[in-house]
């Protein structure tokens, strides 16, 4: 293409849709293939054993609550504890949780495309070939979820929203970097932890059938994932110099920082018609958010713990956010806790279609 006939900037970002970012780092090809971790082949091998089909897994027959698709209890309405809500009547009660289920679910869906970008950046970069396995199988993690993110919002919920501008920053950030380890830093660490946490709070207070299983069978993906960067990070990181780990701490305090700022919905409350700066207001004073946000750390702070990110520095800023003692919290217990259910609900999901099955094959021969 002539040069003076290439796109600009902006025609880029015509040409991919909505956003393009510019990314950095080497595609690193690796010619060993016998140095190996035994604990990044075992978690690939459980990848590659644990991939599920959100087409088949999920019952999308399942009808859901128009005004509650997600079988949302109050605490996660983050008006819900203001004289605002009792005034609303219940039909536009069904619109707000209607919408937090959009916005909630939305940001999710453009967090897992992030995902799903800096998966396919970590196979480009990392060096080794047992991290290369591993976060292909990441890829397809990511992939199912995007689809099946953007079904649920199009057929169950019916409301999208666009991506947070607190969210939109961090990924623009770490896909920028050209460093691998920022990569896994940022996404395998941050964003999927807080992701974890996210989706465990969801599996243990949505109702909804559908909702409750979904959110376990992303969740077990999210513990690899998260376990993978850990891996995959703490001994990189022992040997950092002072200057290179302040840098890591700096960047990852900064990122705890914004994404405890990330859960106000601004787009939320302007999209709808109750006063949006009274809203707003109302949620930043919401106890039942500060819960939330707390809980969202539970599985992040360990995570910095592990990789050696966790100087004095790093404790004063989690200090400040009231997070430090999420660090005595250990992450294994927790990943195979999340196992065990996605299991369980998974063996009560295929004996209920099973009794459904048999309970038609019973009338049919009935009506003969």
């Amino acid at each position: 293409m002539d040069a003076s006939n290439a796109p600009t900037p902006a025609g880029l970002a015509e040409l991919a849709g909505t956003w393009a970012v510019p990314v950095g780092g080497d595609a690193l090809f690796t010619w060993d293939y016998d140095q190996r971790s035994d604990r990044l082949i075992n978690l690939y091998a459980k990848g590659k054993q644990r991939q599920w089909d959100a087409d088949t897994r999920l019952d999308w027959s399942r009808e859901v609550d128009p005004g509650d698709p997600l079988g949302m209890p109050d605490e996660l309405i983050w008006i819900a504890d203001s004289e605002l809500w009792d005034r609303l009547p219940e039909t536009e009660r069904q619109v707000v949780r209607r919408h937090t289920a959009g916005w909630m679910y939305s940001q999710f869906l453009h967090g897992e495309q992030g995902a799903l970008v800096c998966a396919a950046q970590v196979v480009r970069m990392v060096p080794g070939i047992d991290a290369k396995f591993y976060a292909s199988t990441q890829v397809m993690d990511e992939a199912r979820h995007v689809e099946a993110y953007d079904r649920y919002l199009r057929e169950k919920i019916g409301v999208r929203y666009p991506i947070t501008s607190s969210l939109q920053g961090l990924l623009d950030t770490i896909v920028r970097d050209p460093r691998w380890d920022f990569t896994y830093l940022g996404m395998q660490v941050l964003l999927e932890g807080l992701a974890l946490a996210s989706f465990s709070i969801q599996r243990d207070l949505m109702t909804d059938p559908l909702a409750k299983a979904f959110n376990a069978y992303v969740l077990e993906d999210e513990a690899r994932h998260v376990a993978f960067g850990q891996i995959a990070l703490r001994e990189h990181y022992r040997d950092l110099t002072e200057a290179e780990r302040r840098e890591r701490e700096e960047f990852a305090l900064e990122a705890c920082y914004v994404l405890n700022e990330r859960y106000v919905g601004n787009e939320l409350w302007h999209s709808l018609d109750y006063g949006a700066q009274e809203c707003i207001e109302i949620t930043k004073r919401s106890a039942a958010l500060r819960v939330f946000r707390y809980r969202l750390f539970s599985r992040v702070v360990p995570a910095l713990r592990s990789i050696h990110l966790f100087g004095p520095r790093m404790q004063e800023g989690l200090g400040s956010l009231g997070l430090l003692r999420f660090a005595r919290e250990d992450q294994n217990t927790m990943i195979e806790a999340d196992e065990r259910i996605a299991r369980e609900i998974e063996l009560l999901e295929l004996a209920r279609r099973r009794a459904e099955i048999d309970g038609a094959v019973a009338l049919g021969e009935e009506a003969r």
